[in-house]
């Protein structure tokens, strides 16, 4: 079954199918019966799974023939996040399963049937792409049915398909490093949660993790209070505590290299009369504003750091008295007065100035953290641009390049912040779209 075959005629059936399912069960829920209603849901189940693995599939086929000039991102997956409600790390799952189904079949078919679900396509797709060192090629068929056997229909669950993987594993072992000592299968993923943390994962080799453990043992040790109470935090608590007094070690040292110019450290944005405001209370009284209200998407009020965004002042205010921060003069949109135009460059006040109005790659969707961003120049310096706010803005490495060779442009808005002009063949009309961080309406 190949990837164009017949595309547009299962999106027309999908759909149609999709609307007279949703139609009787979905419109009138409340009339229907208990086994009506058990039924209706396991539908709509059923229709949810044949509408993503068509996602995938169309997928597949925008990351085998989109360009990224016209895509306007670096790759499917942030172009996706952009265009949907999916995360990026969400969006990025599906690029690859798209990506790894073209060159797998008779995985694809199984998928595309509906016969065996996302996660355990990804498994069994995985396992086929880094099969055992030792299992012969002749072996694949059979591994493969295997593993589609153990992943099909509904009570198929993770843990069985994992299950053949270690026996199959088993079964071809080598005189390859065993699992616990193969550095190939590192990974470390600490990802920004909806309410604002970073939720940490990892599965590390015996040697890497046994110098993680060493580190964190003499940090996360139970200290007593001065009356000898015992230490009521958790193993759990007492670890994480650990990590952090570990960060903090290591970014005061010296040795971590430089981002932007200068070493790496906690960065902080917040409105000088925010900073100066000891009261307890906002500038700005919100506690009868409604969820639509411009004034909640204002910058009064907020402080911000580079990789997480919003901070509560309390948090701002205990962070600027351990640490060296730089004010930053703003007008009433956010936007940093003028700071000179005195070198081609951009100096490092001027680029503190950028990454408290830009906050990272400017361009609509992207929003890069300022450390991975470049300034560039609206009108370039050989032109006659100065290097002043007016015509600069914040771009990461890939947007930097898009926009000196292709049709974006870049225009600076009433507000002083940037406003980016499509090129015709993303946007017929080239209808101005507002910067990453201008996508939320401001306070007037």
């Amino acid at each position: 079954m190949g990837i164009g075959e017949d595309i547009q005629g299962a999106l027309s059936d999908q759909i149609l199918a999709s609307d007279e399912i949703l139609a009787t069960a979905v419109g009138d829920a409340w009339r229907l019966a208990e086994a009506e209603l058990l039924d209706s849901v396991v539908a709509v189940s059923e229709e949810i799974q044949r509408l993503e693995a068509l996602r995938v599939r169309l997928v597949g086929a925008v990351d085998h023939r989109c360009q990224v000039d016209v895509l306007g991102f670096p790759n499917t997956k942030m172009w996706l996040a952009s265009k949907t409600l999916l995360e990026v790390g969400a969006a990025g799952r599906i690029v690859m399963l798209g990506r790894g189904l073209r060159s797998q079949p008779e995985i694809a078919d199984a998928y595309f049937d509906t016969t065996i679900s996302a996660e355990h396509t990804a498994l069994i797709m995985k396992f086929c792409e880094r099969p055992p060192k030792g299992m012969p090629l002749e072996a694949m068929d059979d591994c493969r049915n295997a593993l589609l056997y153990a992943a099909s229909g509904p009570t198929a669950n993770t843990d069985a398909v994992r299950a053949v993987i270690a026996r199959l594993e088993r079964a071809f072992e080598s005189d390859d490093p065993p699992p616990a000592e193969d550095t190939e299968l590192n990974e470390f993923h600490a990802s920004r949660t909806l309410n604002g943390r970073v939720a940490v994962k990892g599965d590390l080799d015996a040697v890497t993790g046994e110098m993680l453990l060493s580190a964190l043992s003499g940090l996360s040790q139970p200290r007593p209070a001065q009356d000898g109470t015992t230490d009521t935090r958790t193993p759990g608590q007492r670890r994480a505590d650990g990590f952090t007094e570990l960060l903090r070690r290591y970014l005061n040292s010296a040795i971590a290299g430089e981002e932007g110019g200068e070493r790496p450290h906690v960065s902080l944005h917040i409105n000088i009369k925010d900073l100066a405001d000891h009261g307890g209370g906002t500038p700005r009284d919100q506690r009868g504003a409604c969820a639509t209200d411009a004034s909640l998407f204002a910058v009064d009020g907020v402080a911000w750091t580079e990789w997480l965004g919003p901070l509560s002042l309390r948090a701002a205010r205990l962070l600027s008295c351990d640490s060296i921060y730089t004010p930053i003069v703003l007008d009433d949109h956010g936007a940093p007065l003028d700071l000179g135009t005195t070198t081609r460059t951009v100096t490092k006040r001027q680029r503190k100035a950028l990454v408290a109005r830009d906050r990272g790659c400017a361009f609509p969707g992207c929003g890069a953290p300022p450390s991975w961003c470049e300034g560039h120049h609206i009108v370039h310096w050989s032109k006659g641009g100065p290097s002043d706010m007016d015509n600069l803005v914040l771009l990461c490495g890939f947007h930097h390049r898009l926009l000196h060779h292709s049709d974006w442009e870049i225009e600076m808005g009433a507000d002083r912040h940037p406003v980016f002009i499509p090129p015709r063949q993303v946007d017929w009309e080239r209808t101005p779209i507002p910067a990453h961080n201008q996508a939320r309406p401001r306070a007037a």
